[in-house]
C-alpha cells in the first residue's frame, strides 16, 4: 500500500531503534532522563532559543503554549484554518478559558496586518471585549497545502506585536519543511517568535514527540503545563532517543520529500479531470481536487485504496497527498499511473510526461 494520507504515517528507522534501545534512562519528572535533557538541549540550541521542553503531541505543545501566554480570560488570535482552530478539540479554551479569535487566512497560510488589527481594535478601549495576548500563526500552513510565507512577513507580524504588546507563538508543526523551502536554518524562521512548537513525529519519523522552544521562564511555565495536563513523562529517553535521531540525521532528507511533492504535484496537473489546488507546491503536501463527474471525492479516494494507494480529503472536498520517507520514486510512478488508469483508462496508450519521468537529476 501507498500511503499518502499523512507523514504521521512515518516509521522510525532502525537507527532510530537502536537509539531506543541503548537511551540512558532517570526519571524526566524529576528533571533526571538524560536523554531528554540531551533532546531538549540540542532542540534548543537548534532555534537559538533558551530553552525547550520535550511534549508528548504537537497538540500538548500548542495547547500548553497558549496557556502560557493567555490568562484566563483573554484571546489568541488565529488562523481560521489553522489546525490549533480546527483540529485541536478547542483545548485552550476547554483547559485554559482562552479565546480563540479566528482571522481570516490568506492563500500562503498568513494573516493580513489589516485584518490582525481589526480584530484587536476594540479590545483596549472597551470593556466589554476580551484583551488579545497572542498571535498563533501556522508554518508551513497545513489546510493551505503546506504553503510557506516569507522572513519579510514574520518581521512585519513582529513589528505589528511589539506595538500592539502581544506575543507570537508559531505552531511549526513541520518546521524544518518551511525552513528548507526558504533556504534558511530553523533558527532564522523562530527568531520572530516568542514561542515555537515542532513536531518529531512527522516528516522527521520519530514514533512520537514534539518541543517547545522559547524563553526559560515561558518554558517553565509550559513544564508545569505539561504536568497539569498529564503530560508529565518518567523514562521519556526511551522516546526522546528517537528525536535525537531525527534532528541529526533526518533533517536535510526533508527535501526529497518537496521534490517527490513536486513531480507528484507536475504529474496530477497533466492528468484530465484533476485541478491542483496548490500549483505552486513548496513543502511536501499536494492539494488537489477530483473534477471527473464520474467520482465524487469519497469514491476517488475509494477508487485509489482499492488499487493500493491512499490519499486523504482535507475539508471542502480537496484531496491531499503528502510525500515522507515511506514514499519512493517508484511510488510516485505508480500513483501517477493509477490515478491515470482511473480517469483516462488505457494506460499502455498514455504519453504524461511525468508519470514516467525520472526525477534523480534534481537531486544532482
Amino acid at each position: 500500500m501507498i500511503e499518502l494520507r499523512s507523514d504521521t504515517f512515518t516509521l522510525p528507522t532502525p537507527e532510530m531503534m537502536a537509539a531506543i534501545a541503548d537511551a540512558p534512562l532517570g526519571d524526566d519528572v524529576y528533571g533526571e532522563d538524560p536523554t531528554a535533557l540531551r533532546l531538549e538541549r540540542m532542540a534548543a540550541d537548534m532555534l537559538n532559543k533558551p530553552a525547550a521542553c520535550f511534549m508528548p503531541s504537537g497538540t500538548m505543545a500548542n495547547l500548553a503554549s497558549i496557556m502560557a501566554h493567555c490568562p484566563r480570560g483573554t484571546k489568541a488570535l488565529v488562523s481560521g484554518q489553522s489546525d490549533i482552530y480546527i483540529y485541536e478539540a478547542g483545548g485552550a479554551s476547554i483547559c485554559g478559558g482562552v479565546i480563540y479569535e479566528p482571522v481570516p487566512t490568506q492563500s500562503d497560510g498568513s494573516l493580513a496586518l489589516t485584518d490582525l488589527a481589526r480584530a484587536i481594535e476594540e479590545d483596549t478601549n472597551d470593556p466589554q471585549f476580551a484583551r488579545a495576548r497572542l498571535i498563533c500563526l501556522e508554518l508551513p500552513h497545513n489546510r493551505c497545502g503546506g504553503s510557506v510565507f516569507s522572513l519579510s512577513y514574520l518581521q512585519q507580524v513582529r513589528g505589528f506585536a511589539d506595538k500592539k504588546r502581544l506575543a507570537i507563538h508559531l505552531d511549526g508543526a513541520r518546521l524544518f519543511n518551511a525552513a528548507i523551502a526558504l533556504g534558511v536554518e530553523a533558527a532564522e524562521i523562530v527568531r520572530y517568535a516568542n514561542s515555537v512548537q515542532f513536531c518529531l513525529s512527522k516528516g522527521l519519523s520519530a514514533p512520537i514527540g514534539s518541543i517547545v522552544a522559547g524563553s526559560e521562564s515561558f518554558v517553565a511555565d509550559v513544564r508545569r503545563l505539561r504536568k497539569m495536563l498529564g503530560g508529565g513523562m518518567r523514562q521519556a529517553g526511551i522516546i526522546a532517543a528517537a528525536g535525537i535521531v531525527a534532528l541529526e540525521r533526518m533533517v536535510s532528507r526533508l527535501a526529497e520529500d518537496h521534490r517527490r511533492a513536486r513531480w507528484l504535484a507536475e504529474g496530477l496537473s497533466a492528468i484530465p479531470g484533476l485541478k491542483l489546488e496548490t500549483p505552486g507546491t513548496m513543502t511536501n503536501s499536494v492539494l488537489f481536487r477530483v473534477e471527473d463527474e464520474r467520482y465524487s471525492w469519497e469514491t476517488f479516494i475509494a477508487a485509489l485504496h482499492g488499487k493500493g494507494v491512499r490519499i486523504s480529503e482535507l475539508g471542502y472536498g480537496r484531496l491531499r497527498a503528502v510525500t515522507h520517507a515511506g514514499i519512493t520514486d517508484e511510488d510516485i510512478r505508480k500513483t501517477l499511473r493509477v490515478m491515470t488508469e482511473l480517469l483516462c483508462g488505457d494506460p499502455v496508450g498514455n504519453k504524461l510526461a511525468y508519470a514516467a519521468k525520472d526525477h534523480n537529476e534534481e537531486l544532482r
